[in-house]
């Protein structure tokens, strides 16, 4: 090539002043080209975006929302694990007086059999009588209140079929008196009752006061009857596990006023030893009283995942069994409260890991069981 054309290569391009008009001209004409946007896109192109401050925010909270996330896929990892290498027992409450699950490693899980059926007899007479209470409560005392009497009175009808099939049950003859009593009052109090046309607070104290000891022996005996069960329930399942029982998890289910005295725990405790409670045997707190299977598994994953998190970050292996923040909190309390001129009003502290019953522990003066009271 010759150098005149090197040369004309290498020199920087010089635009014209015409030429660089347009040039600028058709990239206007483009800008303009764009089409405008349609009104019914308004719904949509209105939409106010996040300011730079909510974004940065979003992206900051977003960390804990994704934590979830990454819980559960690791969850169901661990919880994998955790059943491949120990036995793991599931207490359930339910209307039926409970059900138990044993999970073994490498195996089906085994569901033990069913309650007898006359605890489910026992409970449900005994709710009839406590329900009346329920239903008519709100009317005591109103004459001009007859919106209580149709459902009552239909109720009435139930109560009698079952009284009229009660021979017909599987109990024992003692048991079938008492609940022959106790459907026949009820039926006797609709009618005072519906005839008087109000529920007057004095006859409500005479059927409380006729039923109570005949309800007393109902819960007696449905009481007996679960806790015979389960028990033998466990005692041959301990028999089968043998030397791999010392590494059973164990979790029973309960609501706010079933955790006193819980049934299903309580019987639970007694194939355990007082340093297992709270190590390996667990009472989880929910919000209804049935829940499921798989939800149980899980919050017990939850629990035994954390305790080795709070053991490699902290050294202490049910730090998280407890509040994270709950130690902290309690200094700020009790300096706020004494701030405030208040004085602190708080629990004792208890150190993590402590096996104390997950109920209420500290004894003192006042009927501690229907057995307690007059």
């Amino acid at each position: 090539m010759k150098r005149k054309d090197m040369s004309r290569l290498a020199a920087p391009r010089r635009w014209s002043a015409a030429a660089l008009s347009a040039a600028l001209a058709l990239a206007a004409g483009a800008a303009q080209a764009q089409p405008e946007i349609p009104a019914y896109m308004d719904v949509i192109v209105g939409a106010k975006v996040p300011t730079p401050a909510q974004a940065a925010r979003q992206d900051v909270l977003a960390l804990n929302t994704g934590m979830f996330d990454l819980y559960a896929d690791a969850g169901r990892l661990v919880q994998a694990s955790i059943l491949a290498q120990h036995p793991v027992i599931l207490g359930l409450f339910s209307g039926a007086g409970g059900r138990f699950l044993l999970y073994r490693p490498g195996q089906a899980p085994l569901e033990a059999p069913a309650v007898p059926e006359v605890y489910q007899l026992l409970k449900s007479v005994g709710h009839s009588v406590m329900a009346l209470g329920v239903v008519v409560g709100p009317h005591i005392g109103k004459t001009d209140d007859a919106s209580w009497q149709p459902q009552v009175r239909a109720y009435r009808v139930r109560l009698q079929a079952a009284l009229d099939s009660l021979d017909k049950t599987s109990m024992p003859e003692e048991w079938r008196a008492n609940n022959r009593a106790l459907i026949a009052e009820n039926i006797a109090f609709i009618d005072r009752v519906a005839a008087a046309k109000v529920v007057r607070f004095a006859d409500m104290q005479t059927f409380a006061a006729a039923q109570k000891d005949r309800l007393k022996l109902n819960i007696r005996w449905a009481a007996d009857t679960q806790v015979k069960h389960w028990m033998g329930v466990l005692a041959e399942w301990k028999q089968q596990l043998g030397p791999d029982w010392p590494k059973v998890y164990a979790a029973s289910n309960t609501i706010y006023v079933a955790r006193q005295n819980n049934v299903l725990y309580s019987i639970l405790a007694q194939f355990f030893t007082p340093e297992d409670i709270n190590a390996r045997l667990m009472l989880i707190e929910t919000v209804s009283f049935t829940t499921t299977p798989q939800d149980m598994l899980d919050s017990l994953t939850r629990i035994i995942a954390d305790r080795t998190v709070g053991e490699t970050f902290f050294g202490s292996r049910y730090l998280m069994d407890y509040e994270l923040m709950g130690g902290d909190a309690r200094d700020s309390i009790v300096a706020e409260t004494e701030a405030r001129g208040m004085v602190p009003h708080l629990p004792p502290k208890v150190p993590f890991g402590s096996h104390q019953w997950p109920t209420l522990v500290t004894t003192g003066p006042g009927p501690a069981s229907l057995a307690d009271l007059p």
